[in-house]
């Protein structure tokens, strides 16, 4: 199965299909064996004392790859953000990653300003521009859907 953002325009209206990867538990060495080094976007989350998979980092990558995204992101000896290392060093045997894959610069903006909005309105990233309105759906192979 490949992993991908498709998108449909209708006028001035975009359909996104977000086709996530399974959920995997972040591991670095298993992060450079399966995750491909392409641009797309990337979700981590650590899962709760209950079981509840908290989204704690959005990521879009385009040049360093998923790969290295992930890596950075999952790994507490590399991440240097005061507030993500916290969570990863609390959470440490409880880190999940997905990730979707495009070629477009432009769709992942939209794709990130959508999740963003989502999750955080008003404060993420600025959209590509090139549509009036922006819709997306999640297909994943084990039925978590964020959105």
């Amino acid at each position: 199965m490949d992993y991908v953002i498709t998108r449909k325009e209708e006028g001035r209206n975009a359909y996104y299909s977000l086709h996530w990867s399974p959920f995997a538990k972040a591991d670095k060495y298993e992060i450079a064996r399966s995750v491909p080094a392409i641009g797309g976007i990337a979700e981590i989350y650590y899962r709760d004392r209950g079981g509840k998979l908290n989204l704690f980092c959005l990521q879009r990558s385009w040049y360093g790859g998923l790969r290295a995204v992930l890596r950075e992101r999952c790994d507490p000896v590399i991440e240097k953000d005061p507030w993500r290392l916290s969570i990863l060093v609390k959470w440490q045997d409880r880190i999940y990653y997905r990730w979707t894959n495009s070629e477009s610069f432009a769709d992942m903006a939209d794709v990130m300003f959508f999740l963003s909005e989502c999750n955080c309105a008003g404060s993420g990233p600025v959209h590509s521009g090139r549509f009036d309105r922006i819709f997306v759906e999640e297909i994943d192979s084990g039925k978590l859907v964020t959105i």
